[in-house]
């Protein structure tokens, strides 16, 4: 079972997490409308099963309840990914969201690299700072040890540029997640470790 649950309390946050891989249901509550959504996209379109429980200090905002979600679904998805041995290791995805055309390559490769090449339009999506998404997959990265590109190829609405990002990027860790069956007992470097 590649699976992980992870607990995170700090000053600012408590989380709770629980991540599987290879499957199951999905509920989230972060305290953040906006955040769940995408979350609630993520889990979907990565058929990942997904349990987030979030408390912030969101009478401040919602920067720490982000960037921390990301630190735990980081750590939850390196844990479960093991030693990587049989998975793909690269995926990639190109998703339209109307107007918006997201491009996300990852690379399961043990080294934390983020490239976000991303313009938003608008400072905010309701009561959502855009410039938390880039913060969000910041610490995703860092914490999973994965490298990644998000690109956006066109689009001007900026809840549609966002999903379309986590779309696209759930897409593609699906896919490098997934067993490789020519190459099921090896782990996919020639290094023999990741």
């Amino acid at each position: 079972m590649r699976e992980a649950e992870l607990e995170r309390n700090t000053k600012e946050t408590q989380i709770k997490l629980l991540l599987n891989l290879d499957g199951g249901d999905y509920q989230i509550d972060t305290g953040c409308g906006f955040l769940n959504h995408m979350l609630e996209l993520f889990a979907a379109h990565s058929a990942f099963g997904l349990k987030i429980t979030a408390h912030g200090d969101t009478q401040v905002d919602y920067h720490h309840t982000v960037e921390d979600v990301g630190i735990v679904l980081g750590q939850a998805l390196r844990l479960a990914l093991g030693d990587m041995r049989g998975i793909k290791r690269y995926g990639q995805q190109m998703l339209p969201m109307d107007e918006a055309l997201a491009l996300a390559v990852v690379d399961v490769s043990g080294r934390p690299y983020l490239v976000y090449d991303v313009a938003m339009p608008a400072a905010k999506v309701g009561d959502f700072d855009t410039e938390l998404a880039e913060e969000f997959w910041q610490a995703l990265v860092r914490n999973a040890g994965i490298t990644l590109h998000c690109r956006l190829l066109a689009g001007h609405n900026c809840h549609h540029i966002i999903e379309a990002q986590f779309k696209a990027v759930a897409r593609a860790l699906r896919q490098a997640a997934t067993f490789d069956t020519a190459n099921i007992d090896k782990i996919p470097s020639t290094k023999g470790v990741i």
